[in-house]
Parts: structure tokens; sequence; C-alpha cells
């Protein structure tokens, strides 16, 4: 499975240790999939794609190591939670949605983006925002992303409204050594058009 875009050569070599965990945010959804696919065990499938030839064989193409800790936590987080995060994510899309008609890897994208939200206080919520529109772009072209931004914002402002105040962008993605950062999370189309069709992560 590949993603529909390049990694942002620049920012990865200004910021390392940042581009290894935005590697780790694409290989979890990555991971994820795999799962799905195949009803693998998620340590099994976590050390395929931390293997660096698995990894060059599972996603077609050369991508920079991921982050291991964030990685294995999103992973195992997402197959761990993945009832609350689904209730999550229902409760924030609009009230003609379902989250069964989501497409395959746009549900995976707001699982993980929802397990870093709630369960990774460590990691800027805005950040977390702003990484996973920025997953979203490598498999859609189309109002996914907005979708994405719209329901990850709904619920960072409610599991983390001190963060959330005052609303506008601040800045860009995750930056270094701290992510401190951000991104436009001021709303963003929770209901968006029907993204349920064919699955396009493949």
């Amino acid at each position: 499975m590949t993603s529909g875009r390049g990694s942002k050569a620049s920012h990865a070599a200004a910021f390392p240790a940042a581009a290894r965990r935005s590697a780790a945010r694409l290989t979890a959804v990555q991971a994820l999939y795999q799962i799905e696919l195949t009803g693998g065990a998620p340590d099994s499938v976590i050390s395929q794609f931390t293997d660096p030839k698995s990894r060059a064989q599972l996603t077609d193409r050369q991508m920079m190591e991921p982050d291991p800790e964030l990685f294995g936590d999103l992973v195992r987080g997402v197959v761990a939670g993945r009832a609350d995060l689904d209730r999550l994510i229902a409760a924030a899309l609009t009230t003609d949605w379902e989250i069964g008609r989501l497409n395959l890897i746009l549900r995976l994208i707001l699982e993980a983006g929802v397990h870093e939200i709630t369960r990774r206080p460590d990691i800027p919520a805005r950040v977390a925002i702003t990484e996973y529109v920025d997953v979203a772009h490598a498999f859609f072209d189309g109002a996914e992303p907005g979708l994405v931004n719209g329901v990850l914002d709904r619920i960072a402002r409610e599991h983390r409204p001190g963060e959330m105040t005052g609303g506008g962008d601040t800045g860009g993605g995750d930056t270094g050594g701290g992510d401190t950062g951000g991104g436009d999370t001021g709303g963003g189309d929770t209901g968006g058009g029907d993204t349920g069709g064919g699955d396009t992560g493949t």
C-alpha cells in the first residue's frame, strides 16, 4: 500500500526527530490497514513495519524510520481501544453520518488521531490535528482532510479545552524537540461529502 504524496524533505532535514514522529503516524495507519486486511497480531505487524527491508516491501517505497515509541503506541492503542475511539468519532460526526460508512483508511486516520489526542497529553492537541490532516492529504485529494480536521478539532475541544481556546492557526506542525506547533484547527467539515466509496488507501 502506498500513500499518494512524497514526504516533506526540507522539513525532515530541519527537524529529524519531528520527521520520525510524522513517519510514525503515517506508518501506523499503514500498519493498522495491514492488520485490518490480514487479521495479524499487532506486535507481529509492528515488527514487520519496524524492520527496514520489510517496511520497504510493505509500503512499496523508501520511508524514513518511524519513531518506534509513538508508532508502537498508536498501533497497539488503536487496536485495544477501538470501541471507545469509534464512539468518540461517531459522536463528532454530523447526524447524517455513520462511522460504518467511512472509508477504511479514513476511519483508521481518525482512530489514530483520536487516540493521540485522548491518550497522549505529552503531544499538543493542535500538533496532532495538523499531523493527521497531513496524513489524510497523503491518501486523499477530496474533502477527507477537512473531515479529519473537523472531527479531531471537535474531540480536542471536548477533551483538551485548555489547549484549544482561541481557535486560530498557531503555526506549523510537529517542529522538533517539543511538539509545540499547530495548524488550522478551526472546526473544518465534520460531515463532508460521502467518502464511504471505494477504498482509496491502497
